[in-house]
Parts: structure tokens; sequence; C-alpha cells
């Protein structure tokens, strides 16, 4: 452990915080941190955010305000974080699968993905969707629902929902993640979240 001064901030730490972000073409505003060992490429842009030691975030990404990267989560190119997203790590708590989100996706305010769940390419997490690796993930976009776990098909556009399950003690709503749709082939890739849940009908 070590102290770690930082004009009027002080941490006491055992790992070393990224520099040299000009020499690496990142922009980092002020109070964005990535610890040593995080991987950020060049035209990443880190408003206040907080990247884990492991994570590995690829070019052209957003990580937005107070969203987490935790440790070895893995982030594509040209993805946008929203505010508040949280990306589980293995560390805490232990588990040996990565959070992985794939080019180009863009994860909706307040999202959480935990427990090694997998965002494919281009998806669209609607706000406060919540992804664990037991969370129901129901495309409802057909005549019957397909249901998937830990894992959003590309190109889905995902809202938070539930189910009805029984216990013991009654009949009760569990989260879920409802597919309703896929992004169409005209959505600009830059698009809202707003714009392209606009498209199935979808305010948040």
């Amino acid at each position: 452990m070590e102290t770690i001064e930082l004009g009027p901030f002080e941490f006491h730490d055992k790992m070393a915080l990224k520099r040299n972000y000009k020499e690496l073409g990142v922009r980092v505003v002020p109070h964005a941190v990535a610890r040593y060992g995080a991987y950020v490429a060049r035209g990443v842009v880190m408003m206040p955010s907080y990247l884990n030691i492991g994570a590995y975030v690829d070019e052209g990404t957003m990580v937005d305000t107070w969203a987490t990267v935790g440790s070895c989560a893995q982030v594509g190119k040209h993805v946008h974080l929203s505010g508040g997203v949280g990306l589980g790590g293995v560390l805490e708590p232990l588990q040996a699968a990565s959070v992985i989100v794939e080019d180009g996706a863009f994860i909706g305010s307040r999202c959480i993905v935990v427990e090694g769940c997998r965002i494919g390419k281009e998806a669209v997490l609607g706000a406060n969707v919540v992804l664990t690796g037991s969370t129901k993930i129901i495309d409802v976009s057909g005549s019957d629902p397909v249901e998937y776990k830990g894992f959003v098909p590309p190109r889905s556009v995902v809202i938070p929902g539930s189910y009805t399950k029984q216990f013991p003690a009654g009949a009760y709503q569990v989260p879920a993640a409802l597919i309703i749709g896929q992004r169409k082939a005209s959505t600009d890739l830059k698009t809202s979240l707003n714009d392209a849940l606009r498209d199935f009908g979808v305010a948040v």
C-alpha cells in the first residue's frame, strides 16, 4: 500500500493510476479514473467514470458519467456506456466469466450487466435493464417467446420487463429483460437511445 497525492486529492492503494492519456489519444474528463492495468484505446472518451484493473475499452467508445467498467470487463469499439452504467468485474464478486459488450452496442442509463453476460454487436439496452447470469432474456417480437440467459443477440432492442413466478407464498413478478425487436439497418449507429427505441414505440 502507498499514498498517492493528486493536487488536493489523496488515495491509499496498492495500484497506481493510469497515466499519459495525451500520448494514448484518450480524452479524460475530471474526475475520471482508470487504474494501471486497464487498457484504454485511442479515441475513447472518459467522462467522470471508473475503469478497474484489467478492463478493456476499445477505440471510439464513450464511457459516460458515473459509468463503471469492472475488472476484466471487455468493451468493444464505438460502444456508448450511458450515465450510471455498471459492468461487473471478475474480482468483486469473484467469478470466472468476464462481461463482454461487443462493437457498436448502446447501453442505456443505469443498466447493470454482471456475471459474465455478453451483449451482442450493435444491441441496444434501454434504461434500467438489469442482466445477471440467471436473468431471463425473452424475445417477445415473434409469435412465440424465445428465451436466452446471459446473452443478448446482436442488434436486439431490449427493455426492462418481468414474468410471473410461483413461490410457496404465492405468485410474484420477477425481473426479466424483453427483446422487443431488432435495430433497423436505417438506424444510424450513432443515434441516441431514444431514437432507436422510438422505432418500436417505446418511451424511456
